[in-house]
């Protein structure tokens, strides 16, 4: 007995999994990255210490993910070993964070057109220029498209609301210990985590190359407890 065929508009489909991805993206913690004065700081809620969310990929190059674990470091390992090689076939000024975006954005967008399953990821792709106001953040959706910021980008779900705290004073200029206050306040609203359940790192312009530092548990809980 031949089972019958059902027959689904390619429109619908192509919803249904957007709504699919959407809908588990959004189950997980969100990502707030922030230009500032010296530099690119991301911060998001992480209470493991070994499981990253935030990563460096190359030089003054910053990865970033939110989703299933397990599909954003297979992007954020490929990415890694994509730099690694276009580095060293040419020079590690080759290398730069629209190249990988771009890279990251096809990939994920064959995924999504021809899969059954689309990724259940967001991730960011962030640069850090020699001089305030060349700094880059590429946000890539599950879809492969593209959103090209230039102060802030939110991944993940609660995005509008995070935006509206974010928003509110925003300014370039702010410190590290400032910028650090204002986009944990703006991922966490009312509620009040400890230090130790952010995970924190920032692409710091006067570091020279090797610009990607994380922040350890001491130098967020002195922030936050600022004024």
């Amino acid at each position: 007995m031949s089972m019958p065929n059902f027959y689904v508009a390619p429109e619908q489909f192509m919803k249904d999994k957007a709504d699919f991805a959407r809908k588990n993206i959004a189950r997980g913690r969100p990502l707030v990255a922030v230009v500032y004065a010296d530099g690119i700081l991301i911060c998001a809620e992480n209470q493991s210490k070994s499981l990253h969310k935030v990563s460096e990929i190359y030089d003054r190059i910053a990865f970033a993910g939110v989703g299933r674990y397990n599909e954003f470091d297979s992007l954020r390992r490929a990415g890694v070993q994509h730099a690694d090689v276009k580095g060293y076939q040419f020079s590690r000024e080759d290398v730069d964070a629209r190249s990988l975006a771009n890279l990251y954005a096809q990939y994920m967008g064959n995924v999504f057109t021809h899969d059954m399953k689309p990724l259940e990821v967001e991730i960011l792709v962030a640069e850090v220029g020699p001089e305030p106001g060349t700094d880059q953040l590429y946000h890539i959706l599950y879809d492969g498209s593209v959103v090209d910021e230039d102060r802030y980008t939110i991944l993940g779900g609660e995005a509008d609301a995070i935006t509206v705290r974010l928003q509110d004073g925003f300014s370039a200029d702010w410190s590290l210990e400032e910028v650090l206050r204002r986009a944990a306040r703006a991922l966490t609203g009312e509620r009040e985590p400890a230090p130790s359940e952010f995970e924190v790192a920032v692409l710091a312009r006067a570091d020279g190359r090797r610009a990607f530092r994380r922040l350890e548990d001491e130098e967020v809980a002195t922030a936050l407890a600022g004024s």
